[in-house]
């Protein structure tokens, strides 16, 4: 006899397509309830729904926040998924840079550094305002970095470790903000550039820190008019803007819209003017042929890269000639050629974005294990090293994927078959991506897809995450490697070109031939097919940039 009764009762599982999700749901379903269940994978609902059994729905949907938090200084820091042009920041990049990398003015009119380095003074412009009338002021900079920087008890940074540097945020007139930092950094100036850095109120956060979580009072191009969840969000021109005349556009509306296959059906059915993040090869060719001389393309090598984390704490993972032999069995130049004609990567990758100004030259690049032309070579290599290492042919493991399926799905599907080509067998294990992290985070992994994607092109931030377990929450290899960290430092801290990336070739050196942490795959590739009647906008390397519209405009 069943401990509960639950007929005519109707229960509702979200992530009930697979796991505990679904062993609850079948649970459920054998009291007698009525079972919806709700997970982002349509193919996986559908085997779910054949094990439920009769009268068992499923609904396609992603159980994630929309928006996480209006206010970035908080949560997730996501501005992908943040209504543009409501805010500013004190710096910002220049948004016809297609490298992404010229910092230009914003709140700030001017900066100078001193000639140590260590001091950066901002002078602010005069007569901006707020959404409600009222001044922006070096004040507000101040406590809006001080949130950012010194967050007070109880009140979450994502971004304090950026600022490590920061020793006090000044403001010694209405009008000036200066910034003084523990030692020289190479990266300084485009922290200060972060799209995410908002100027908020300092009034409004003396009163409620949390009040930006909920509510929006910026100095942006557009005034906030509406939100419905689930649907969409409506700026309207700010008639007060401190740029005059602009913004050119009246006004716009943002839809939420999460399936790629819809994404791509507004555009084309010219509901939508344009998506910021990317499509696929196949999408923008779809487009392309629908729409002709309506449609226009813009690419960009994109600041993004799907890595191999290879968890050190577990057998034989912690040996690193296994860990190299990982990285020479992939074969990433006829993987890139392949791939690309399908998913959103293109070239093999080091840590810096190819063709960037840090970037490792292909041919030095090619001297790292796993990127040489000569893959026969170096699978035998792998072989070798894997029988040294005392891995029996045939040996077995676990490749844990991000439940997301561009690019995720392809590129793992490849990673497992470059590796059975040395003599491993790896078994797919696809983890709904909100749960995902928390395996990561909790080490319950042996080999694991990781992802690293940047705001801008800096090693700094490119590279922070790489650093020992006890100084990066994100090193989910879980490895202590000192010589890294001095590296780190010492890139961080040089001010000559020449001498940063002599230490940032040291660092990816060790990172992925020397120690192999991790194994980088290929870079990914930003593809925008937009409406021909935007105008105005540049693509970048990141889909966090030029998302502010205050120069952007529609012909006719």
């Amino acid at each position: 006899m069943d401990r509960f009764d639950l007929k005519g009762k109707a229960a509702l599982v979200t992530g009930g397509n697979g796991g505990i999700g679904l062993g609850m749901a079948q649970g459920l379903a054998r009291a007698g309830a009525r079972v919806a269940i709700a997970g982002r994978d349509q193919r996986k609902n559908a085997a779910a729904l054949k094990e439920l059994g009769e009268g068992a729905i499923a609904l396609v949907a992603d159980v994630a926040d929309e928006i996480q938090s209006q206010g970035p200084n908080y949560t997730k820091d996501t501005i992908d998924t943040l209504p543009p042009g409501l805010y500013n920041t004190l710096l910002k990049t220049d948004p016809n840079d297609r490298s992404g990398t010229k910092i230009v003015t914003d709140l700030a009119e001017s900066w100078t550094i001193s000639p140590d380095g260590r001091v950066y003074t901002l002078k602010l412009r005069r007569g901006v305002k707020f959404h409600d009338g009222s001044e922006m002021t070096s004040r507000d900079a101040k406590a809006s970095y001080d949130k950012i920087i010194f967050p007070p008890a109880g009140v979450a940074s994502d971004r304090k470790g950026e600022y490590l540097d920061v020793e006090a945020v000044q403001a010694p007139d209405p009008y000036t903000v200066v910034f003084r930092l523990k030692w020289p950094s190479g990266s300084f100036l485009m922290s200060l550039a972060s799209p995410w850095n908002w100027i908020y109120r300092a009034d409004i956060l003396a009163k409620d820190m949390r009040w930006y979580e909920t509510n929006v009072m910026g100095t942006g191009p557009f005034v906030f008019v509406e939100h419905v969840r689930g649907s969409h969000w409506v700026g309207k021109k700010n008639p007060n803007y401190w740029d005059k005349g602009k913004p050119y556009l009246d006004g716009y509306r943002a839809l939420f819209i999460r399936d790629s296959a819809a994404q791509v059906s507004a555009v084309r059915g010219e509901r939508a003017h344009i998506q910021f993040r990317g499509f696929a090869p196949s999408e923008r060719d779809s487009l392309v042929q629908a729409l002709g001389s309506k449609i226009a393309v813009q690419e960009s090598p994109w600041n993004c890269v799907i890595l191999v984390a290879l968890n050190h704490d577990k057998k034989p993972f912690d040996d690193k000639r296994v860990r190299r032999a990982l990285s020479l069995a992939l074969d990433r130049y006829q993987g890139a050629q392949a791939l690309s004609k399908i998913a959103i990567v293109k070239e093999p990758a080091g840590v810096q974005v190819p063709g960037m100004p840090f970037a490792t030259p292909p041919a030095e690049l090619e001297r790292l294990a796993g990127y040489s032309r000569d893959i026969a070579k170096s699978r035998a290599e792998a072989r070798r090293l894997l029988k040294e290492a005392g891995v029996p042919d045939g040996f077995s493991f676990t490749y844990k994927n991000r439940g997301v399926p561009m690019p995720y799905e392809p590129l793992g599907v490849w990673l497992i078959d470059q590796w059975r080509q040395v003599g491993l067998t790896v078994k797919q294990e696809v983890i709904e991506a909100a749960k995902y992290y928390a395996e990561l985070r909790g080490g319950n992994f042996e080999v694991a897809a990781d992802f690293q994607c940047g705001y801008i092109v800096e090693p700094d931030l490119d590279l922070y995450k790489f650093q020992s377990k006890d100084k990066s929450p994100a090193n989910y290899s879980r490895y202590t490697d000192h010589t890294l960290d001095e590296l780190y430092e010492k890139q961080g801290r040089a001010l000559d070109v020449e001498e940063r990336k002599k230490y940032i070739r040291e660092f990816e050196r060790r990172l992925l031939d020397d120690e192999v942490h991790y194994i980088y795959t290929l870079q990914w590739h930003r593809i925008i097919p937009h409406s021909a009647k935007v105008k105005g906008w540049t693509i970048t390397p990141s889909h966090y940039l030029n998302q502010q519209l205050d120069a952007v405009w529609l012909t006719e």
